[in-house]
């Protein structure tokens, strides 16, 4: 049934109301000639702040050829009628090209029965832009916005993507797939490897079937913590890159605020079930955290979504985060290599076997303390010395990064449980 409209496009409102027709000359024009294209009756529809996320996406499905789109026109002639960028405003690619754009473009995509555009509206001398969407029904839109997140969804699993707050808003860049890191890869205790993975594995299996089965809130966040170079970022590699789900990492910057909060996890939340990653969670300003913190309580804004943190202070994080259920549920120390552990690490690194089997013990024994980053360094400067002199002269480079570490004297932390505020 139509709606009946008091006051309709067929009707001049300029004596009456010079405002609002002001508004209304831009909206008559687009849907008089969608009604000719088509042949239907047009609408304008409201989607609230998710039109504001669109424009890259569809822009980038639109330039790898995932949605039929038409430009029908321009709006005004006195704005731009193209744009010249850089190939993608998704990538660092420098350069310049022609471009699609939603900017005073009318562009229909016939599959959907929808239109977009980011018009510009004149009014009592004010100019502002305005993304506005239109189609032949509301369910017509509703069904056009699920099928664009889930092909947003296969999209995302295709690349790693990061969410970088700037000054200019939340901006999404794509880095291509990372190198893989196997799961066996991962140096750790068994018991800490086997509790996550299998977590992991769970909620994404059948769409968080356990969850459900159990009556559960389908969300879940860990914490990792530890000293630098320990292997947490390997971890979560090895997470993201053997889970069939879109991956997104978030850096926090000295420009995030309580609306790049919010627009993260709206994005994040219609790609759902999906990970989302904070690298160096510690970073987060201190102004944006009660609102972070009632972030993470919302049902809404955590559906479907594994958060994993992580931070090299712990001493740093707010007692807040862990000490609420529903927020960090568990927090995993990722500590400094064991004697085992550095051991079978270097005979992992040494694929010319360049070192006995003693040599190798003895290297281990000695790198107490070394994190893995450094044992990698360590095998590398070894291993040139070998390369060039012959001589392997490990216990020197031992005794150097070891110099560093005192005198760095970074890791008095790691000793003093009553710093961290975790409770177990």
């Amino acid at each position: 049934m139509q709606k009946h409209i008091l006051f309709s496009h067929s009707e001049d409102f300029r004596k009456t109301h010079p405002h609002y027709e002001d508004f209304a000359i831009v909206s008559r024009r687009i849907i008089t000639l969608l009604n000719e294209r088509t042949s239907e009756s047009w609408q304008s529809i409201d989607i609230g702040e998710s039109i504001l996320q669109l424009d890259g996406n569809l822009l980038e499905m639109m330039e790898k050829s995932l949605l039929k789109y038409e430009v029908l026109c321009s709006i005004f002639e006195a704005k731009s009628q193209g744009k010249i960028s850089s190939k993608s405003q998704l990538s660092f690619e420098n350069k310049l090209e022609v471009v699609e754009t939603f900017e005073n473009n009318l562009i229909l995509f016939p599959q959907y029965n929808v239109a977009l555009t980011l018009a510009f509206n004149y009014s009592g001398g004010n100019t502002w832009p305005e993304y506005q969407l239109y189609s032949t029904s509301v369910e017509q839109a509703l069904n056009f916005l699920q099928e664009i997140n889930e092909k947003l969804r296969q999209l995302l699993m295709q690349a790693v993507t990061y969410l970088v707050d700037t000054e200019n808003g939340v901006q999404r860049r794509n880095y291509g797939e990372q190198a893989a890191v196997n799961r066996e890869d991962v140096l750790l205790a068994e018991s800490i490897k086997q509790d996550i993975f299998r977590s992991i594995d769970e909620f994404f299996k059948k769409d968080g079937y356990f969850f459900k089965d159990y009556g559960l809130p389908y969300k879940r966040g860990i914490l990792l913590y530890g000293a630098p170079g320990n292997g947490k970022t390997t971890l979560v590699k090895s997470i993201t890159g053997s889970t069939k789900a879109p991956v997104v990492y978030w850096q926090i910057t000295e420009f995030t605020g309580s609306h790049s909060i919010q627009e993260v996890f709206g994005i994040v939340t219609r790609l759902a079930p999906a990970i989302l990653v904070i690298e160096d969670i510690d970073s987060m300003p201190e102004y944006t955290r009660s609102v972070f913190l009632n972030t993470l309580d919302g049902a809404q804004s955590r559906e479907g979504l594994f958060i994993i943190g992580t931070t090299n202070y712990p001493e740093k994080i707010d007692p807040a985060l862990i000490n609420r259920a529903g927020r960090f549920d568990r927090a995993y120390e990722i500590p400094s290599p064991t004697e085992t552990v550095r051991q079978n690490y270097l005979r992992r690194l040494d694929i010319k076997e360049i070192f006995s089997d003693d040599q190798v013990k003895k290297m281990a024994k000695l790198s107490k303390g070394l994190s893995m980053s450094q044992l990698n360094e360590l095998y590398m400067s070894v291993a040139l010395n070998w390369h060039y002199d012959g001589k392997l002269d490990f216990e020197k480079r031992i005794e150097e990064l070891t110099k560093q570490n005192n005198r760095t004297n970074k890791n008095k932390w790691e000793n003093d449980e009553n710093s961290i505020g975790f409770n177990y």
